[in-house]
């Protein structure tokens, strides 16, 4: 191995601003785009003073080279698969396999939370983390619910199952992409999407095992911040009608609770201007029923989704002239959103009731429930007289209930405001996605072509609207990538990989490209906890390609050794973006990461180690 090339100080610097970045990325004293913006920086004042020329005597790190991971393929196809996981949720295309592990938790909730996991890492595998996980948390807590366990059990095991499905092919995880891009760079073949893909279903498979049977026993009992919220949550008081041969039409009462509304309680029933009252022994639901009913705003949102139409009671009892004109309201079609407000003292709406105001014609909103703090009555919501401090939970387009800002009657809640699913895009975004992830598989289209289309097409078809999409993107992501890949052309260009390289091979002596191979892995992965997982894959893919030259052999194993040890970030909550997102739902601590994700990569270590010589040849 040659070092001729190394340039001493300005490896030194270089290894300076990694370590500071380490540290600002580990402690988040800075922001972290804030931090990746200031890593760029310097990079581009050391090199313009003191460049590193090449053979023709031209500087080879100039600002263009160090800026040039903003248009690099990898970070795009990135961005691509944040869009085109965002028009997955927006659609609620994925709501089929949600009602699979809902239906297979009567009566066997430990089951299916176990086939949620498992179902968890499968998408993973041709999913963007992130939006499965953000999907199949507030399936975890029902089933946590159901079965009488706290959700600290299977929020980790969540973030871990899906970590661990993202390991089994290429566009699994974009830490595989940088991968597989930063090898292109290096002069490397990159990787097919299935290159990975049998040491990846081993890893995951012996991993799974200890996420499925053995995590969970190691989680505390220790209620996460939503179980809290969720108790303290505001109950709105709404109406639900029973139309003919919905699936309420007809439904029973268990032990006075109707199973098909679960976590909304029944107050009173109005039928035909009777009023029947709890307990609801041997009262099945007719068509007309008025149910009046109290629920959090996330069981409402929850049936309004399952059963569209149903939660609007001051339109349903309006005369057909007046049906007809709503079927074109703001409110009935178009994009969306819902949000709660707040009757002022002074407001024309206080003494009157929702029948009277005609809030939906004067705002272009709906409202969809009523929440009063004082006192729970048992009558309609449209025939209570509105009191200040009264909450609205309403419905209508984004713009319009923005517009709410201005009003002297109502106050938008900050932060209230929610997009609601268009399940009737839900198979256009299916199919796209299906095609997107059919084409790159294939080789039909190269990954960020076909990734880059896929984002296109959702907004083409109305799945997301442009300012949906822009919002999609992670501004962290953008950043982080950005830093990383600058840090690994610096790196590499002033002969740092090769000296990282040089120095682990001589502390390994004359070991095997087995035991070199494994010593990387651990190195990496006890990095990836540190560092994020995409700058540990960018920083240490050419260190990867240094050692196997160094040694003599091919560079693919320890390509792969990155891939799977980048992923292995489960010992630390910083290390991937799913532990973040899985902390306050499951009550976790930094130490409890720690603890039961250690175990984990050490697992995952032991099992690359011992099949990779096999798989390689090695």
């Amino acid at each position: 191995m040659e070092f001729a090339d190394v340039k001493a100080l300005e490896m030194i610097l270089v290894f300076i601003l990694i370590a500071g970045s380490l540290y600002f990325y580990a402690t988040e004293k800075l922001p972290l785009e804030v931090t990746s913006l200031a890593v760029i920086c310097a990079l581009m004042v050391v090199f313009h003073l003191l460049p590193i020329t090449g053979p023709d005597g031209k500087n080879i790190l100039t600002a263009h080279e160090l800026l040039a991971g903003f248009a690099n393929p990898a970070m795009l196809t990135v961005l691509a698969l944040l869009i085109l996981g965002e028009g997955l949720n927006r659609t609620g295309a994925l709501d089929t396999a949600a009602s699979v592990v809902y239906a297979a938790s009567r009566g066997r909730p430990v089951a299916a939370a176990g086939m949620a996991l498992l179902l968890v890492c499968i998408v993973s595998a041709v999913l963007n983390n992130i939006p499965v996980v953000v999907l199949f948390i507030p399936i975890m807590q029902a089933l946590a619910v159901r079965s009488n366990r706290s959700a600290g059990r299977l929020m980790m095991p969540l973030s871990f199952a899906a970590i661990l499905g993202g390991m089994t092919t290429l566009i699994g995880s974009s830490t595989n992409l940088l991968v597989s891009s930063a090898m292109i760079e290096l002069g490397e073949d990159g990787f097919d999407f299935f290159s990975f893909t049998i040491p990846g279903l081993v890893v995951a498979a012996v991993g799974f095992l200890y996420v499925a049977f053995v995590l969970p026993r190691l989680m505390p009992d220790r209620e996460g911040e939503t179980a809290t919220l969720q108790r303290e949550a505001k109950q709105f008081k709404a109406q639900i009608t029973v139309k003919r041969h919905s699936k309420l039409d007809g439904m029973t009462p268990t032990a006075g609770f109707f199973p098909g509304l679960a976590g909304i309680t029944v107050l009173s029933i109005e039928r035909d201007g009777d009023v029947i009252l709890p307990p609801y022994e041997d009262v099945p639901l007719q068509p007309d029923d008025a149910l009046i009913v109290a629920a959090t705003r996330e069981k409402l949102l929850q049936f309004q989704k399952e059963n569209p139409g149903a939660l609007t009671p001051d339109i349903m009892a309006h005369s057909g002239l007046a049906r007809m004109i709503d079927r074109s309201a703001p409110w009935q079609s178009g994009a969306q959103s819902v949000a709660e407000v707040m009757v002022t003292p002074g407001s024309r709406m206080v003494g009157r009731t929702l029948d009277t105001i005609g809030f939906r014609y004067r705002h272009d909103c709906v409202v969809l429930g009523v929440e009063r703090r004082s006192r729970m009555q048992r009558t309609k919501p449209t025939e209570i007289p509105l009191e200040p401090g009264d909450i609205l939970l309403i419905q209508g387009r984004r713009a319009d209930i923005e517009a709410l800002r201005g009003s002297q009657e109502v106050v938008l809640l900050e932060w209230s405001a929610e997009d609601l699913p268009k399940p009737h895009h839900a198979k256009r975004a299916g199919l796209i996605f299906l095609a997107t992830v059919g084409a790159a598989a294939t080789g039909l289209l190269p990954t960020e072509v076909a990734t880059l289309s896929g984002a296109a097409a959702m907004v083409i078809v109305g799945a997301l609207s442009a300012e949906e999409a822009i919002r999609a993107l992670d501004h962290k992501i953008i950043m982080l990538i950005a830093a990383a890949l600058s840090l690994g052309t610096a790196m590499q260009a002033t002969g740092g990989a090769a000296f990282l390289a040089h120095t682990m091979v001589y502390a390994l002596g004359d070991a095997s490209p087995a035991i070199i191979l494994s010593g990387f892995f651990l190195l990496t992965a006890c990095l990836a906890n540190i560092l994020s997982t995409k700058a540990t894959a960018v920083l240490f893919t050419p260190i990867a390609v240094a050692i196997a030259h160094g040694i003599g052999v091919p560079a693919e194993p320890f390509a792969v050794a990155v891939v799977f040890a980048a992923n292995c970030s489960f010992a630390s909550p910083v290390g991937y973006q799913t532990n973040l997102l899985v902390m306050a739902p499951g009550g976790y601590k930094f130490k409890d990461f720690v603890r039961a994700g250690t175990p984990l990569l050490i697992l995952c270590w032991i099992t690359f180690s011992l099949f990779a010589p096999y798989w390689y040849d090695l």
